[in-house]
């Protein structure tokens, strides 16, 4: 059995969670996972957790005391403040699935849905876009909402609040129901326990929050409007990006599960708080999540994590939860959130720039990229003038101030541009121009001084320009202007994390990928645009930049499928957007990977870039149950007895491991990974046809991965009234030796008009042995 095998089903046990401890009398809070709710009844179901609790504590006054969360609304668990020989003691427990430390995660931080394709223009869109996810509840798991924002205002079209919605919104810190929530924002909780646990009391002058579930870090609001904000005219920031804001599903209802906080103006959300805020919107009945938070690996077992238990029981229930795949690229291996009854979504670029005019002694001029409001002028000066060998960073520094001139830094193996804007920052300057590889340069909103990206050879040239003057040249930064159109886009952006996964590499992660470049979306007025005390600025929309931004772009398309389709399981939205993507650019090229200049892998954009108007229409998909997600889990080494226990009892679905294969090759995944092929395998698919028509025929052609031939079997499918769902067969043989290399390909099936894509992920690993024929059906 694989090495990751076993780190899955030792997930189950506390072996990996206690390596977070070092003494046995210090408490830390712990997440202890029962599986399904066997009760059926929140009051009955707090009682037992309570019962379970007293068997380590001396009375049970002490396990009351202990407990933080007593989850007992959408499955069974509770957190509570444990030592290490109680964890343990609760860990052995017949009863306990699994027992963790409650981590901490991090959040992975207008013109994007026009993109997409999904235009406001009547004589443009297609019939079913009018719906615009009519009565789709989207839960957006982040740092709260600010209520007051054009983007959660009810629009007179708005029905009232559907009969199905159990949820509410809680009174808070300047957070008032009655006021704050209508129609279109109408759900509201805030989970503070996990968090005052671990960093002590919400430090409310420091440090500024709301004891609600009202937003400081403009976080929450900037997500929840990318995904369902009401449409807004004229917004902007500055000036820039000009046009008119909304969600992908912008007639879609807003509920807002608060699990992060400001600490030292970072997002951070404990583990315990958002698997509290899961049993709640499981609860409240949403019908999509948006969660754009995550750990960087080594990533925990599936049943050892809050977002991986949480979103499991969401795909019981029907309910789609979309995660963003991370900040940690361009080396691969490093992608979050990869469970595959999840959506994991890359960041990629939209088609709109930001030119900004660099002007030298009115005789040179240059653009670079930026987000700048206000024109700059002063000296242009040197880095090496001001820090030691020239190296931008706070240790170099060489105590001389930069007043009233802007800096030309270069970028070195392990110096960003944020470590160059503290130190500019700190010497005074009055802007930075930096020089970096031509993968990278990205506009951004100035976080701590005015910045322009140029790249390398720009800032060559002006550097020359800078040597051979006489003294130093007055330098001219206008403010940026907007261009649309005139890129090529997409792009894979170089921070986006990249596959394959680590603990389950034979599932392809990320998904999709959707615009997370400097996204235009409301933002808190009393929290300023750079979140720096010294930003006097208040803006009503602001940009963002991260996967943070591209997850509630997928979560405002699987929200307007939703409303469509509402028969559809997460499954069949995820296949709809999977293979509908598209893998080209504007310019009909490869769709390049950020950091690198060559073109993108599924690795680095999964199926490929998001295409909302195909999704609805895909023709044909790839459905999956509960009972196909068994097959997943007894084959990395879950148990039957563990798995019955996590699974809601139903008399259709099997939970018996009686059919485990060596790989999850098999498992009806919209792609294919094969990462160890050492001989032919044949593994299987199943489609379903979903297109308008009572009948369709659709042909099979394949693009073999490199040393990889593909067989098909059979090549058409022919679907009718009384037929709607096939099956076909791939055989893959290597035909070549290799070792540690990944080939890509791809499967089409189509019928003419829908061309439904899947992309293949093949490792050949063989050893030159003779090969045999293996099956994985």
């Amino acid at each position: 059995m694989a090495t990751y095998h076993l780190q899955s089903f030792w997930g189950l046990s506390l072996v990996i969670s206690l390596s977070f401890v070092h003494t046995t009398s210090t408490s830390r809070v712990y997440i202890v996972y029962l599986g399904t709710n066997q009760f059926h009844d929140p009051i009955l179901t707090s009682k037992f957790h309570i019962q379970v609790l007293s068997d380590v504590f001396s009375s049970e006054e002490d396990a009351k005391q202990s407990i933080l969360y007593s989850y007992s609304n959408s499955f069974s668990g509770f957190s509570a403040k444990l030592n290490s020989s109680q964890a343990t003691t609760l860990a052995r427990m017949d009863k306990v699935v699994s027992v963790f430390r409650s981590k901490t995660l991090k959040l992975h931080t207008t013109r994007s849905w026009d993109f997409l394709g999904l235009t406001l223009d009547e004589t443009r869109v297609i019939p079913v876009q009018f719906t615009y996810g009519h009565d789709v509840v989207v839960g957006i798991f982040d740092t709260g909402i600010w209520p007051e924002s054009e983007s959660f205002q009810e629009k007179p079209v708005m029905e009232a609040i559907p009969s199905s919605w159990k949820g509410v919104c809680v009174e808070g810190e300047e957070f008032e129901p009655a006021i704050v929530c209508n129609r279109k924002l109408i759900g509201a909780r805030y989970y503070l326990k996990g968090f005052e646990e671990e960093y002590g009391p919400l430090n409310m002058s420091g440090n500024p929050e709301y004891r609600s579930a009202r937003d400081f870090l403009g976080h929450g609001t900037h997500t929840a409007s990318t995904a369902a904000g009401s449409i807004v005219n004229g917004a902007s920031f500055f000036g820039i990006g000009q046009g008119t804001a909304r969600g992908g599903a912008p007639r879609a209802r807003v509920a807002v599960y608060k699990i992060c906080w400001g600490l030292n103006l970072v997002g951070t959300c404990t583990e315990a708080d958002i698997l509290a805020a899961f049993d709640d919107a499981l609860h409240d009945r949403v019908h999509v999540i948006s969660a754009s938070f995550g750990a960087t690996p080594p990533l925990s077992p599936f049943f050892a994590s809050s977002a991986d238990i949480g979103s499991f029981h969401a795909m019981q229930l029907g309910i789609t939860v979309v995660f963003s795949a991370g900040n940690d690229g361009p080396e691969p291996s490093l992608v979050q959130n990869v469970a595959p009854w999840s959506l994991c979504v890359a960041a990629s670029t939209i088609d709109r720039s930001f030119p900004t005019e660099i002007v030298l002694n009115s005789n040179f001029s240059m653009m670079g990229q930026s987000i700048i409001s206000k024109e700059i002028k002063g000296k242009l000066v040197n880095a090496v003038s001001y820090f030691v060998d020239g190296v931008c960073s706070l240790g170099n520094w060489k105590q001389r101030l930069a007043t009233g001139r802007v800096v030309l830094c270069f970028y070195t193996p392990g110096l960003v541009y944020e470590i160059a804007q503290a130190a500019v920052k700190r010497a005074n300057g009055s802007g930075l121009i930096f020089a970096e590889p031509f993968t990278k340069p990205i506009a951004d909103v100035d976080d701590n001084i005015p910045t322009v990206h140029v790249d390398i050879s720009q800032g060559t040239m002006i550097g020359n320009y800078l040597a051979e003057s006489r003294k130093l040249p007055v330098i001219r930064i206008s403010p940026s202007k907007t261009i649309i159109g005139k890129s090529p886009a997409p792009a894979i952006v170089y921070f986006s994390s990249r596959g394959p996964s680590t603990i389950s590499p034979d599932i392809l992660k990320p998904d999709i990928t959707a615009p997370g470049i400097n996204i235009l979306a409301a933002w808190p007025p009393q929290t300023p645009p750079t979140l720096q005390p010294s930003d006097d600025r208040s803006v009503r929309w602001n940009f963002q930049s991260g996967t943070s931004m591209s997850c509630p772009h997928v979560s405002g398309v699987a929200a307007l499928l939703k409303s469509v389709h509402p028969e559809w399981s997460p499954a069949a939205i995820r296949s709809a957007i999977m293979t509908t993507a598209y893998t080209r650019d504007t310019t009909d090229d490869t769709i390049l990977a950020g950091g690198s200049t060559a073109g993108s892998t599924p690795f680095e954009m999964g199926a490929g870039h998001i295409n909302p108007l195909k999704a609805i229409d895909p023709g044909l998909i790839y459905d999956m149950k509960t009972s196909d997600y068994i097959l997943f889990l007894c084959n990395i080494g879950y148990t039957e007895q563990q798995i019955k226990r996590i699974v809601l009892p139903c008399p259709a679905v099997d939970t018996s491991c009686r059919n485990v294969h060596e790989t999850n090759a098999n498992l009806n995944y919209p792609s294919i990974t094969i990462p160890n092929l050492q001989s032919p395998i044949t593994i299987k698919r199943t489609v379903k046809f979903v297109g308008w028509r009572r009948t369709a025929v659709y042909f099979a052609v394949a693009k073999e991965p490199d040393g990889v031939e593909v067989v098909i079997w059979p090549r058409v499918l022919i679907f009718s009234h009384s037929k709607r769902e096939m099956s076909y067969y791939i055989t893959l043989k290597p035909l070549k030796k290799s070792e540690g290399r990944y080939d890509f390909g791809e499967i089409v099936w189509s019928d003419g008009f829908h061309f439904v894509r899947s992309p293949i992920v093949v490792l050949v690993n063989n050893s030159g042995d003779d090969f045999t024929v293996r099956s994985a059906i």
